[in-house]
């Protein structure tokens, strides 16, 4: 009879790792959370990952591999492809009588080893290292892409080529492998592996500095000479269809690349500077838009008030924020929620970014006057029984989205304004009347973006600043029962603390006294303590939650919401 495997808590407590109170709390807890135990007991800063995963190994009978003591045997490195490797985390040790054998972090992980299998044709023998271990072996190879590009720049400058020679290599095709095409093939590669949603090119003085935005925020990656920036720009022009001769007004372009078997789209501006023309590439990834309406961030009330909301058969839904807090993958998460065949859906975007099947996506073209105005004039005569409008801009398009609302449509749209009730008066301002704003709109949610705390490095937060603690109004007797958390930082998350974002929400539901309100052209500020009085929660309220879960920081919320504001206003 086979013997039984023991459980992970056992083993670490018969290795006195973890007392029986701490195992008994973190037990309870990875049942809430809907985690595994060890995974909870790294979150609580109790044990170790490498301590979890010596105990994983033998929990499994597995041997565990100490990456700083094993180095890969460069022979071995080509035994699984660099997707693969990249893509789940693994690394191969080597070949043993036919078998292959390789590190993983996750023996439980059975689909994996099955894919393997597939893919290499090969049998397994399973090692365990620590994930943070794994990625940090990992992150050293792509260090080898990173000193590329600095080996390609310096091969630009120490060539000294005349820059209309470079231009003539920009223009060659992409079996050229000059060094321009290089080093802008390797940036391009380079941002999309390290999640970047923007590549920024910005002539300077005297250099031209190219920044990465990780996770909403800019970070400096390199400085390439200034004679290379004609060739550089002139290179970026070619792949996005762009006039390289036109240097004196702004242009916008697309690429379309194929990235570690992923088709990535890029948009791309190109705005003239004092110092030449600044180059933005924004990264467009098709997988954004289907991660699904759950895993936004919504708080579980939050979530079925949405739910609820998209489904109703007309009325406006409006979303705001600024730009770059993911209104657009909300929208688009909502759209593919509905997307039936008994539904037709209808959007007008400037620019449209996802291509979505099954729903008719119109795109905005200022030059030949195709505006949002006639374009929605055009889709109510479609039938439509929902519409999507990118942005109301104006108070022409307002109208014509309150119009549609009113005869029987859903529709769907974004607004530039800093919270969910400031979207009424921001109407009524635009002119549109005050009983057509109140009897349309069925909610408005304002979101951000907050940076999520890299599990990979979570740890509790012994001393958290007073300052954010005071703003988002987090008492020292709420820190006994419930700590917070932050990242200490790794290789994983460059050293940052955070990995990935999430929302945060402010979901304003319109009821009798909001619109009586409204009608009455009340304030932003009396129709804020409406909404809160109604059961509103704010975008710090929400915060403040999602700190506690330990997805997030004090610090982070504050920053996002604007908190010193926001309490003013209450």
């Amino acid at each position: 009879m086979a013997q039984k495997r023991k459980h992970l808590g056992e083993i670490l407590y018969k290795n006195k790792v973890v007392d029986k109170p701490t195992l008994i709390k973190a037990i309870k807890k990875s049942r809430v959370d809907n985690k595994r135990l060890g995974e909870t007991l790294v979150a609580m800063g109790v044990v170790s990952e490498d301590v979890v995963t010596k105990a994983l190994a033998k929990q499994f009978g597995l041997e565990y591999v100490d990456l700083d003591e094993t180095p890969i045997p460069a022979s071995a490195q080509k035994l699984i492809p660099e997707e693969l490797v990249k893509k789940h985390f693994i690394l191969p040790l080597g070949m043993n009588d036919g078998r292959l054998k390789i590190i993983i972090s996750d023996p439980m992980d059975l689909d994996l080893l099955d894919l393997l299998r597939f893919r290499l044709n090969k049998e397994l023998d399973c090692c365990l290292a620590s994930p943070a271990k794994i990625r940090t072996h990992i992150l050293h190879t792509m260090d080898q892409v990173r000193s590329s590009i600095d080996a390609t720049a310096a091969e630009l400058a120490a060539a000294g080529h005349a820059i209309e020679a470079e231009i003539r290599r920009a223009q060659a095709s992409e079996e050229d492998d000059g060094p321009i095409i290089r080093l802008v093939n390797l940036i391009i590669d380079e941002a999309v592996r390290l999640r970047s949603s923007d590549i920024h090119v910005e002539p300077m003085s005297d250099r031209v500095r190219v920044r990465y935005r990780i996770d909403g925020v800019c970070v400096e990656r390199d400085n390439i000479p200034k004679n290379m920036q004609a060739p550089l720009i002139a290179r970026i022009k070619i792949l996005s269809g762009m006039d390289i001769t036109e240097r004196r007004l702004p242009q916008d372009g697309r690429i379309k690349r194929t990235i570690d078997q992923q088709d990535i789209d890029f948009r791309v501006s190109c705005l003239p500077g004092y110092h030449g023309e600044s180059t933005v590439l924004r990264i467009l990834r098709p997988e954004s838009v289907n991660i699904g309406i759950q895993a936004l961030g919504f708080e579980q009330d939050d979530y079925a008030v949405f739910s609820s909301i998209i489904k109703r058969p007309n009325g406006i839904f409006l979303v705001t924020g600024p730009t770059g807090s993911g209104k657009t993958t909300t929208l688009y998460s909502a759209l593919k929620e509905l997307n039936r065949p008994d539904r037709k859906i209808i959007t007008a975007e400037d620019p449209v970014e996802y291509n979505v099947a099954g729903i008719n996506q119109c795109q905005i073209r200022t030059e030949i006057d195709l505006t949002f105005e006639k374009i929605l004039r055009s889709m109510l005569r479609q039938a439509p029984n929902i519409i999507l409008i990118g942005e109301i801009r104006d108070g022409l398009v307002a109208d014509i989205a309150i119009q549609a609302a009113l005869t029987g449509h859903l529709v769907f749209s974004t607004l530039h304004t800093n919270d969910a009730p400031s979207a009424i008066t921001r109407l009524i301002d635009m002119g549109i009347k005050p009983f057509l704003v109140a009897s349309s709109i069925q909610a408005i949610m304002a979101q951000r973006l907050v940076r999520v705390i890299c599990e990979n490095c979570k740890a509790v937060d012994p001393n958290p600043d007073p300052h954010y603690l005071r703003l988002l109004r987090i008492s020292q007797e709420e820190l006994k029962d419930r700590p917070v958390y932050k990242g200490v930082g790794c290789p994983r998350c460059q050293n940052t603390g955070y990995r990935g974002r999430l929302a945060i929400f402010e979901m304003l539901q319109m009821n009798n006294q909001i619109r009586d309100l409204a009608f009455a052209r009340s304030t932003a500020t009396q129709l804020r303590r409406a909404a809160i009085n109604s059961g509103m929660k704010t975008l710090l309220e929400d915060g403040k939650r999602k700190v506690f879960r330990g997805v997030t920081t004090c610090a982070e919320v504050a920053r996002v919401s604007q908190a010193e504001g926001l309490l003013v206003d209450e």
